[in-house]
């Protein structure tokens, strides 16, 4: 069990050592206008060209690796790849398991939608993807959550009835209330905004990083990538 252990982390430590070759980035494929698959079957949107922008000015060679929501974090600090872009909120809990880029949005408002204007969010059944802010917002104002892997069964879950409501991003939600049935509610902000994430021995990596996510700031790249994207929370 020992030599198991040694060798697991020996081999998280040749992951986070290799950068210099080619740094993998984890994104989950699923979460427009954030990160998705095209019909290529490619990784996609706002997040993919932030990370092959932010990976020409760190001077790395970059590939893209998708990954499941609820293990996106334990599979990054066991060295299946070396960061996480993913419309990831930098909050307190996962600083602990983490170590996070500055952000490369503001904190952007979180949205509830459901069929009708006349829910009571504080007490209706409320849909969230499991291990998100949303989620745990929910789960702190006495409404009823129900989580779901993915944030199109949250959507999903509003349409057929099964809950009354789902809090999600916004940006996440505009697209779908223009084109269903679905109606805003009302906002709330959670987090620290998003920001890439790291193991927390990977400082130099996760330095690099940051110095090209800073560069972007100055020189208005990344808040034309954002107004491109219709992301809120522009610097």
């Amino acid at each position: 069990m020992n030599k198991l252990i040694l060798t697991t982390a020996a081999l998280a430590l040749t992951a986070g050592a290799a950068f210099a070759d080619t740094v993998r980035l984890g994104t989950e494929g699923a979460y427009p206008p954030y990160n998705f698959l095209n019909d290529a079957g490619e990784v996609d949107g706002f997040e993919r060209e932030l990370g092959d922008e932010l990976c020409s000015r760190a001077g790395v060679e970059c590939t893209w690796v998708t990954n499941d929501w609820d293990s996106i974090i334990p599979n990054l600090t066991s060295g299946n790849y070396d960061a996480i872009i993913a419309g990831m909120s930098i909050t307190d809990e996962r600083e602990e398991l983490v170590d996070f880029t500055q952000g490369y949005t503001r904190p952007s408002p979180s949205a509830y939608a459901g069929m009708s204007k006349d829910i009571d969010v504080k007490s209706a059944v409320i849909a969230a993807q499991a291990s998100t802010i949303q989620s745990a917002h929910v789960a702190s104002t006495g409404a009823t959550l129900v989580e779901f892997p993915t944030p199109d069964e949250t959507v999903a879950a509003v349409k057929s009835g099964e809950v009354d409501a789902v809090l999600s991003d916004k940006d996440f939600l505009v697209p779908i209330v223009a084109e269903t049935d679905l109606m805003f509610l009302e906002e709330v902000r959670l987090g620290g905004g998003i920001g890439m994430a790291f193991r927390e021995s990977d400082d130099e990596l996760r330095g690099k990083f940051d110095a090209a996510i800073a560069s972007m700031k100055e020189d208005g790249t990344l808040n034309a990538l954002l107004d491109k994207w219709e992301i809120e929370g522009k610097f």
